[in-house]
């Protein structure tokens, strides 16, 4: 099977000067981001202070109860930063093991030119993101070197973007989307929270399922739109191969049969052979298949019944399976445990920035301000042009959520709008933030041994198609859908 579009002519089209143009237009914009951005943990300080004193000046609290209150919601999303932390480890285990690898294989002889190359990289990011954005971001990755060194004047830069372009659209709306996750998920949020959207017993216990998010059809046309508009730009926007600069280029040696690691082959000791067996593995997959579908057989209704930790264990489950041994899977866990030092830095920060909102009912302020210049229709796309803007400096989809959950949802209630259309306008604004947010592309550019500033013209430019669309899609697609649910 080949991924073969039409070829470019030899001379220069207008559709190759072009590209030329958005190129150039990159390169630049990488240039700016990489003298001007800090870095994300800084954007999470900074964000500390500003709520600390906009609840200061904004409340009647004192400074000694905003310091409580700080201090108090310091540990309370330990359980969440477990489970993110979970949901990178688990898609790593997935991408990185020998099926994945030779499938990876296989799909990196599809292209044949530049341009198909990265589009091809960017449609599975896109796709697999939808599923697990943390199987997606390594998944992508990987065939992004794979096919750096199969096609010859491929744009190295181009390709380490378009496998991190998933992160930066179709994942929030997706099965590991975190605000999606945590409003359909027991537990995964503060009581408080779930009183607000509760709004006396009008959502029962506050709990938003699926149902009434990512399975919307109006949540899946979005998803559909953005994969063409994306894909399309990449397409537009990767150099020619006379103008792209490859790995070679870059000064960066790629290591033949690099794609995805098998575990260690040799003949174990006897005390070691358990660890190079599949016994204990079939066992737990056993074990855990037939809890899952004993989980899902007992459930009223199936879709409401998906959260965060149900599939974090059936991921960890198909990883078991895949790597077959327990030698494989534990180097697979610990190849992994890398990406996750920031969610384990920040996530404290940001819990602390949501204890003081609710706890000085700073959320009151800011959920009054919303209603006084939003209408019914403006909402939604309000909400997801401020998750956008938030993001760059809590660049946590489910942190920030649990800081604006409060004084949105508050706020949803009094405008009447569709509250799981309301989580799906965050999810939206949430995604276009990695695309000028650096911190998410930190797992994947040790893997290229590029930095930020190399990849994020590209992502800049996807970026400014892309929010104006997002913010049309949520008007038009909001007006379609009733309060509350």
């Amino acid at each position: 099977m080949t991924w073969t579009p039409t070829q470019p002519a030899a001379s220069p089209s207008g559709a190759d000067e072009a590209s030329g143009v958005v190129a150039r237009t990159a390169l630049a914009l990488t240039a700016w981001s990489e003298r001007w951005l800090p870095d994300a943990f800084i954007f999470a300080l900074v964000a500390t202070v500003i709520v600390f004193a906009a609840a200061a000046t904004a409340t009647s609290s004192s400074l000694a109860q905003i310091v409580d209150a700080w201090g108090q919601g310091f540990w309370e999303l330990i359980p969440f930063t477990l489970q993110m932390a979970l949901v990178i480890i688990t898609g790593h285990v997935l991408a990185t093991s020998p099926p994945m690898g030779r499938l990876i294989r296989r799909v990196a002889t599809w292209p044949r030119s530049p341009r198909a190359a990265v589009a091809l990289v960017t449609l599975f990011a896109l796709v697999t993101s939808w599923f697990n954005w943390g199987f997606s971001l390594v998944f992508s990755a990987v065939l992004a070197l794979e096919i750096a060194r199969r096609v010859e004047g491929v744009d190295y830069r181009a390709l380490a973007a378009a496998s991190f372009l998933g992160l930066g659209s179709i994942w929030a709306q997706g099965l590991s989307g975190s605000a999606a996750l945590q409003m359909a998920t027991a537990g995964a949020l503060q009581p408080q929270i779930r009183d607000i959207v509760s709004h006396g017993g009008l959502v029962p216990d506050g709990i938003i399922s699926f149902r009434h998010t990512i399975f919307l059809w109006q949540s899946f046309f979005s998803v559909a739109v953005e994969i063409v508009v994306v894909t399309t730009v990449m397409w537009l926007a990767t150099p020619s191969a006379r103008r792209a600069r490859t790995a070679r280029d870059l000064g960066i040696e790629l290591s033949e049969h690099g794609t995805a690691r098998r575990g260690d082959d040799r003949a174990p000791t006897p005390g070691a052979w358990l660890e190079h067996s599949s016994i204990l593995m079939w066992l737990v997959v056993w074990l855990g298949f037939a809890y899952l579908i004993r989980y899902f057989a007992h459930a009223a209704d199936p879709l409401s019944a998906i959260n965060l930790n149900v599939l974090n264990l059936a991921f960890l489950l198909v990883g078991f399976l895949l790597h077959r041994t327990p030698a494989r899977l534990m180097r697979a866990v610990q190849e992994a445990t890398p990406a996750v030092w920031g969610v384990i830095l920040q996530f404290p920060f940001y819990a602390g920035i949501a204890g003081i909102i609710t706890a000085t009912h700073l959320n009151d302020r800011l959920a009054a301000m919303f209603v006084d210049v939003s209408t019914r229709a403006t909402f939604a796309p309000l909400v997801g042009l401020y998750s956008a803007v938030l993001g760059v400096f809590v660049p946590s989809g489910g942190s920030k959520w649990v800081i604006i959950a409060p004084y949105v949802m508050d706020a949803g209630h009094t405008l009447k709008v569709h509250l799981g259309w309301v989580v799906s306008a965050y999810d939206l604004g949430e995604a276009l933030a990695n695309l000028v947010q650096p911190f998410w592309m930190l797992p994947i550019l040790g893997l290229f041994r590029l930095s930020a500033r190399d990849i994020m013209g590209y992502t800049i430019i996807v970026f400014l198609v892309l929010a104006p669309l997002v913010l049309v899609l949520l008007t038009v697609l909001g007006l379609t859908l009733p309060y509350p649910l």
